[in-house]
């Protein structure tokens, strides 16, 4: 298990080194585009640091066979990220991080609701809904829903630029290389998180069966924590570099893409219906991301100008929260 461990330690590491570029150039890429920081993380940003959780999702269901991986580790993933989302306001000065970013992220929180909540609808759908063998129904609504969601926020980000902000921006601290050369080192680093990504499933299939900790639970919590730290990578970036929306746009983006995620691993589990096969436990999680993000948005209309201690009381929340799924999935671990 200690070779598994340093072997689950290094690729993390490798996922986090390449991680940390993507919001740099990212941001060279949304000033060179004239979009949005806003838009740029919800889609551009949250879809290649997802791709971690889209290799470790195929990987699991179709090299190790496990569902249960799959979902814990989109779920998981969901959870870990909202967790992230609160311990960034710890790293902005005076105010709460929801106070100093832009609306846009209500509508993009309250469509990843609807989203995680439809996940939790398929946990319990009869398992005679699908349209083959093994492609569920509910993996067709996501990606409908998914690229809905999508259209919607761009065209909301496009009247919020033109409403807040000059066409090209505030360079700040983004790199001054051309647009191809961004373009070209951005894909250069999300192949490497990709290419280390690959290797995790199997990894911690291992953890799972020598620890005896479950593989939902394994799946939520290491899994989960690996594949989400270029999120952590780009969000803490953009948050230093003054980028709140990037920071935010791309944690929850994140969110919304790893449902599609869900839909694709489905596709390429061919054992049978995803949602069906996988523990009926993951559902805490989805509950968990339901409540998060709740906590978020009310967070985000508030936008409260002080903080309890170091953290805003939904910051707080919402750290009680991911502790509490953690907590009830443990305690579940005998039944996944």
């Amino acid at each position: 298990m200690i070779t598994a461990l340093l072997a689950f330690v290094i690729l993390a590491s490798l996922i986090f080194f390449s991680g940390r570029y993507l919001s740099l150039y990212g941001e060279a890429i949304a000033v060179h585009l004239g979009m949005g920081k806003a838009w740029i993380g919800l889609v551009l940003m949250a879809s290649v640091t997802s791709l971690p959780e889209l290799t470790v999702g195929i990987s699991s269901v179709s090299l190790v066979g496990s569902a249960d991986l799959a979902l814990g580790d989109v779920l998981g993933s969901c959870v870990f990220n909202l967790f992230l989302l609160s311990l960034m306001d710890s790293l902005v000065p005076g105010v709460p991080l929801s106070s100093k970013v832009s609306t846009s992220h209500i509508l993009a929180a309250a469509l990843s609701i609807f989203l995680v909540a439809m996940v939790g609808l398929g946990l319990y759908l009869p398992p005679n809904i699908v349209l083959v063998s093994w492609i569920g129904l509910s993996s067709i609504a996501f990606v409908v829903v998914y690229f809905i969601s999508v259209r919607l926020l761009y065209h909301y980000e496009l009247k919020m630029v033109a409403a807040t902000t000059t066409p090209k921006g505030s360079p700040g601290a983004v790199p001054e290389v051309s647009l191809r050369k961004a373009v070209l080192l951005y894909a250069v680093h999300a192949a490497v998180v990709v290419g280390a990504a690959v290797f995790l499933p199997g990894i911690a299939e291992t953890i799972a069966k020598e620890s005896g900790l479950g593989e939902s639970f394994v799946g939520t919590l290491f899994l989960a924590a690996s594949t989400s730290l270029p999120e952590a990578a780009v969000s803490i970036s953009a948050i230093r570099m003054g980028s709140y929306d990037l920071a935010v746009g791309n944690l929850i983006g994140s969110n919304l893409f790893n449902i599609l995620v869900l839909a694709i691993d489905d596709a390429f589990y061919t054992r049978g219906h995803l949602l069906k096969d996988a523990s009926d436990s993951n559902i805490v999680s989805a509950f968990s991301v339901i409540i998060m993000t709740a906590v978020a948005i009310a967070g985000l209309m508030y936008r409260s100008k002080r903080k309890v201690f170091f953290l805003a009381w939904d910051a707080l929340l919402i750290a009680a929260v991911y502790i509490g799924n953690l907590l009830m999935l443990y305690n579940l671990r005998s039944r996944i």
